[in-house]
């Protein structure tokens, strides 16, 4: 078991890069266009090219156990329901702003944050399986927090609303990379030299700009900004999902490796992605602004603290 505080030495390098990427945005005045073309680097080309070049060698690897998607996932659902029952009984929420509240208790920054904590912490050997959860993540989340808020404002699910976030996922480049890098795998064949070189080159660079433009996107929100709902988001976010998903993967057997790697995805802070979500369904911007920035901030701390705990 690695404790705390070689833990918190291990990430605090990481959470350190993304301050930096926030500071050259907040007060060193970056413009925002920077951020833009370093972002859609870093989603477009960067991680791509680290993702791929991975899941390329996955049909050589041990394979990767299904039930750490019912732990991680089971404990989703679990607390998203949670949290749709705690945002209307204490804030009064409508159906809409209860659905993109709770979703930001249970969608991580499986990308920027978590791809590189995983390098650092739990090795190339973890990678599988933080590779699974980001595939399924964005799948399963959008279309749980689509049919949510098509429910309550309808009354209905409404199909087209659901395939078309299905058709976004799929042809995002984050996932295409995985299931392309995972066809080629089965393949059979080895990248060619060059191209293996050059991949590797380019991911290189993925971890420490992914930690910077996160910073950097963080600079624009403010965290005064329906701050009560914002803390008990990034309460449920960071003290009560990990938990969760601990108990369903101690319930389900879960090898330690596996365990540590959907342990340390749940204790990450709010992704991106919610705040989308809060700008397409016209609801809970600022509360999920806020969000963002406090788990960022306060993730730094508890989730070395969470990994060691599942490590024990």
């Amino acid at each position: 078991m690695r404790t705390f505080p070689h833990l918190l030495a291990l990430t605090a390098p990481l959470f350190l890069l993304a301050l930096g990427g926030y500071a050259l945005t907040r007060w060193l005045r970056w413009p925002a266009a920077v951020s833009a073309a370093l972002t859609r680097f870093v989603f477009s080309i960067a991680v791509p090219a680290l993702l791929f070049r991975m899941m390329s060698g996955f049909s050589r690897l041990p394979p990767v156990d299904a039930r750490l998607l019912i732990a991680y996932f089971g404990g989703c659902v679990i607390v998203f329901a949670a949290g749709r029952f705690l945002f209307w009984s204490l804030f009064r929420m409508d159906g809409a702003a209860q659905s993109v509240s709770a979703v930001g208790t249970v969608f991580s920054n499986t990308v920027l944050l978590g791809v590189p904590l995983a390098q650092v912490l739990l090795g190339e050997s973890a990678m599988p399986t933080i590779s699974l959860v980001v595939v399924f993540n964005a799948l399963i989340l959008w279309t749980l927090v689509t049919a949510s808020v098509e429910w309550a404002r309808q009354g209905e699910l409404s199909a087209p609303a659901l395939a078309q976030t299905a058709l976004d996922v799929v042809t995002n480049p984050i996932v295409g990379s995985i299931l392309a890098g995972t066809a080629f795998g089965f393949t059979g064949l080895d990248l060619p030299v060059v191209l293996d070189r050059t991949l590797e080159l380019i991911a290189l660079a993925a971890a420490p700009l992914s930690l910077i433009v996160l910073g950097m996107g963080l600079a624009e929100f403010r965290v005064e900004d329906g701050w009560r709902a914002s803390v008990a988001i990034a309460a449920l976010k960071l003290g009560v999902l990990p938990v969760v998903v601990l108990v369903l993967a101690r319930v389900l057997a879960l090898p330690p490796l596996e365990t540590q790697a959907i342990v340390m995805l749940a204790s990450l802070p709010i992704g991106a992605n919610v705040y989308l979500m809060a700008r397409q369904f016209g609801t809970q911007e600022g509360t999920i602004a806020a969000s963002l920035v406090i788990t960022t901030a306060v993730a730094a701390l508890t989730t070395p603290l969470l990994i060691a705990l599942s490590s024990a």
